[in-house]
């Protein structure tokens, strides 16, 4: 008895229709979820790499640079 419910669960039966396409639908949100996916992928990659180098994307300018005559620590002095 076991190995009919373990044969009629592997094999398909006659009567059962063999539509393995998918659908439109199916498709549509495939594609989407697998476009996703390498969202994701571009995400966590970017992700690393600012991690691993985090000052690669900053400027090498700091906010003193733009004021003339002053030290950096001076700025508190000459906004009195």
């Amino acid at each position: 008895m076991d190995g009919e419910i373990l044969a009629a669960t592997l094999l398909p039966s006659e009567n059962m229709t063999s539509n393995s396409s998918m659908t439109l639908e199916q498709k549509t949100t495939f594609a989407f979820v697998i476009l996703l996916f390498i969202f994701l992928g571009i995400l966590i990659v970017r992700c690393f790499r600012i991690l691993l180098d985090p000052y690669q994307s900053m400027p090498t300018s700091t906010w003193a640079d733009g004021l003339d005559g002053l030290e950096k620590g001076q700025f508190d002095y000459a906004l009195a």
